[in-house]
């Protein structure tokens, strides 16, 4: 448990911490901070300058936020009434400078962020929005409402997601492209309506996936997206080719897809 603030916590002189805040051990708080109440912010966090952590956010352990960023601000959406609700954010999570992340927006609903995931900077993310663990998301990508990203993905800079999307694990969604269906996981995409472009090679490599791994979701794709075959008999027949614990998780991705997943684009894509 926390005191209201450990004893061990440093914060700045000119930082403005409510009294009814929490401030765990060894976390520092910068100049010119603000922290509302309601407020958890676990151990050894770091705050630099001009952050502003707003009502009912809880921050975890060994989060880095950095400069001009706010956390917990209230929903950009006309509906919203100023009722509670949360921003709930994990361990380990660097969040660069000039960022925003906003609450849910209907009372007690939530926005979720994971844990060891790298933010960059100048960038949205939207209210109800739920964020899984070791995700980049690069410079002025902008996250709508009630998005869902999974863990590992990686966003490109610029990158513009449409809300109620949903990212698959490991996909990586190149540079100013424009999401507004779901990504399954695994691959590649760009062009300015993403569009499949492939296997993440590079990405499933670190992740530590085998030769084997890697040759099944290959053929995955060449069956999904290749072989002109309407959804439901793609799936089927990945599943009777290619089976895998990945290939799986791609199936069940694509079946509970509500918007409809990407599709390659006139272009073509490569191998």
């Amino acid at each position: 448990m926390y005191m209201a603030v450990e004893s061990s916590a440093y914060i700045a002189p000119t930082a403005r911490v409510h009294p009814d805040a929490i401030i765990g051990a060894g976390t520092r708080i910068g100049e010119f901070c603000v922290i509302e109440s309601n407020v958890v912010i676990g151990a050894r966090c770091l705050l630099e300058p001009y952050v502003y952590v707003k009502r009912w956010t809880t921050l975890g352990e060994q989060n880095e936020i950095s400069a001009g960023t706010v956390l917990g601000t209230d929903p950009l959406d006309k509906a919203f009434g100023g009722e509670r609700s949360y921003l709930f954010i994990g361990d380990g999570n660097k969040i660069r400078e000039h960022y925003t992340i906003s609450r849910g927006t209907q009372p007690e609903s939530e926005t979720r962020i994971g844990n060891h995931n790298y933010i960059m900077t100048s960038g949205h993310i939207a209210h109800n929005c739920t964020m899984g663990d070791n995700i980049v998301v690069a410079s002025c990508a902008l996250v709508a409402g009630y998005v869902d990203i999974e863990s590992q993905a990686f966003i490109s800079g610029g990158v513009v997601i449409h809300q109620h999307s949903k990212i698959g694990r490991l996909a990586m969604v190149g540079g100013n492209s424009r999401v507004n269906s779901d990504v399954p996981p695994f691959f590649l995409y760009s062009d300015f309506n993403a569009a499949p472009k492939g296997l993440n090679t590079v990405g499933l490599r670190r992740a530590g996936f085998s030769h084997e791994d890697m040759k099944k979701l290959k053929a995955a794709y060449r069956i999904l997206y290749r072989l002109g075959l309407k959804q439901d008999e793609a799936l089927r027949r990945i599943e009777a080719e290619a089976f895998s614990e990945h290939t799986m998780h791609l199936i069940k991705f694509v079946r509970e897809s509500k918007r409809g997943i990407c599709r390659e684009s006139t272009k073509g894509a490569e191998d």
